[in-house]
């Protein structure tokens, strides 16, 4: 695989058209596409899943996030695929969410995934035409602390894909949301509920033991992706010194949510990525991924079939 043409979906957005540097125009930054799943819910009132889609969007899309410009076509396109699971009274929904988002790879029209990421701790309430209203200071609702809380998270990995640390002031009103929700009775926000939660995946990003994380996503993508298509084998090897680093912090602190969200979004394109190329540094590749990432075995089998 000497090029990046090959056949990768995101989901159900198309990625194409979109340059190199995403920071200094016009408009707002993201361009998320939500999607809402109620098929499990047992209501007549159809409408209003129909109108949370469009409510979210503008929420998500409307909202100046940063003191950064974008033109419209360097937003960042992502998806939030919401699975109703049970509609518990009129207006109070129980889900899961899968918060997805990708950035352009330099001269190619090839998209990279930096984040997908199941939560299934959504518990909140909407009726059709209800206003979101979200303040950075102050707990309003569960639902615009969740959508706001992916917004940042979002935009810091792009931010951070781009430059070293630089989603660092995202990240913090992430967290910022996070002690913000300590308030709340519902899930997702609390130390102690699970390992792997909102409190946790902002929590690891912004600890020092994970920080070394946050430069492996510029290095991945600044100095890898974005060079492939002048040099396949180098970026390899870039990639490669990448997965040395990530297993140290995955020893040091194993199954980290850090550590399990970087595999969650990374683990199909590292298949390919590595399916062609010097066979020495695929097989080092194969026996770090198989060590970090059992899951899929089976889909790193293919870096060293040939």
């Amino acid at each position: 695989m000497q090029s990046l043409q090959y056949s990768f979906s995101f989901s159900i957005l198309s990625l194409l058209g979109m340059l190199f540097l995403p920071h200094h125009l016009s408009s707002q930054e993201l361009n998320c596409n939500v999607i809402v799943n109620a098929e499990r819910a047992e209501t007549q009132d159809r409408a209003v899943f129909t109108d949370m889609e469009i409510s979210f969007e503008e929420f998500l899309n409307n909202r100046r996030w940063t003191d950064d410009t974008y033109e419209v076509d360097e937003r960042i396109n992502c998806n939030l695929l919401i699975t109703i699971d049970d509609q518990t009274s009129i207006g109070n929904f129980e889900a899961t969410v899968q918060i997805q988002s990708a950035r352009p790879i330099f001269n190619t029209n090839y998209e990279s995934i930096l984040l997908n990421y199941a939560d299934r701790d959504w518990q909140f309430e909407y009726f059709e035409a209800q206003p979101l209203i979200y303040n950075d200071n102050s707990f309003g609702t569960n639902l615009v602390s969740m959508l706001a809380y992916y917004a940042y998270i979002i935009l810091g990995l792009d931010y951070d894909s781009f430059q070293k640390q630089g989603g660092t002031p995202y990240f913090e009103r992430a967290w910022n949301i996070v002690q913000n929700s300590q308030q709340s009775s519902r899930p997702g926000w609390q130390q102690f509920e699970s390992n792997r939660n909102r409190y946790w995946l902002a929590q690891n990003i912004l600890g020092p033991q994970f920080r070394e994380i946050r430069n492996i996503y510029y290095d991945y993508h600044r100095l890898a992706m974005d060079q492939f298509e002048e040099n396949s084998d180098e970026s390899r090897k870039t990639i490669l010194e990448s997965l040395k680093k990530v297993q140290e912090i995955n020893n040091s602190r194993p199954n980290s949510i850090g550590v399990i969200s970087f595999f969650d979004a990374k683990s199909n394109e590292l298949a390919n990525l590595f399916s062609e190329g010097d066979i020495t540094t695929r097989r080092q590749a194969y026996d770090i991924l198989v060590e970090i990432d059992p899951t899929n075995t089976d889909r790193y089998k293919k870096i060293i079939a040939n």
